[in-house]
């Protein structure tokens, strides 16, 4: 580990472009859920300034678009959200970073992840308050991911387990994640019904 450290990082998990958003496929064909999911993460990248960001992938099409976007990338040599999330801390870790903000890449209002940069576990639910959409914590902390269904709460007592303070951060840009197609922003409305035409 580096003897200096380097601060705060942004981790976004991205699978694939064709793999997100499949819940979509009612409302959307697969070449406009690409077009989403890529105008989706490009928002969450820019929202993660002015911290370093990386992608965490094993996907070249993303890695090269993460490239493209100014993004690092990690490929975190394991499969399954949880596992790539840890490794990608632990890697972070190793180079000097204390803190990661892990930003899901489907937070089409994502203005700024700034809020997340604090002290202890702070969590960004979703509007259900059942998804943890971003999430800080210190790298060193033995912290355990626990993504998928009522990973809010899941999040929230492991903060306790690790003994560290819990903030909720509160912020509807950040609460806005894309699931169903009752979530879509109204410029994706109006792109459907006119491709639809």
């Amino acid at each position: 580990m580096s003897s200096a450290s380097l601060g705060t990082i942004v981790l976004i998990p991205i699978r694939s472009f064709d793999d997100m958003k499949t819940r979509l496929a009612d409302a959307l064909d697969i070449d406009q859920r690409r077009r989403l999911a890529i105008w989706m993460a490009e928002k969450v990248v820019a929202a993660a300034a002015p911290f370093p960001t990386r992608i965490i992938t094993d996907d070249l099409e993303v890695a090269e678009w993460a490239h493209a976007s100014r993004a690092g990338v990690i490929d975190p040599g394991v499969r399954g959200l949880n596992p790539c999330v840890a490794a990608a801390v632990a890697a972070t870790a190793r180079e000097g970073y204390d803190r990661a903000i892990i930003a899901h890449a489907d937070l089409p209002a994502a203005q700024s992840l700034t809020a997340l940069d604090g002290h202890g576990v702070m969590i960004a639910p979703d509007a259900a308050r059942d998804g943890s959409n971003v999430l800080g914590v210190p790298t060193d902390a033995g912290f355990e991911f626990h993504y998928g269904p009522g990973s809010f709460a899941a999040h929230s007592s492991e903060a306790e387990r690790v003994g560290l303070t819990l903030t909720v951060v509160d912020d509807p840009d950040l609460a806005w994640d894309v699931d169903d197609p009752a979530d879509l922003p109204d410029e994706w409305r109006s792109v459907v019904e006119h491709e639809s035409r």
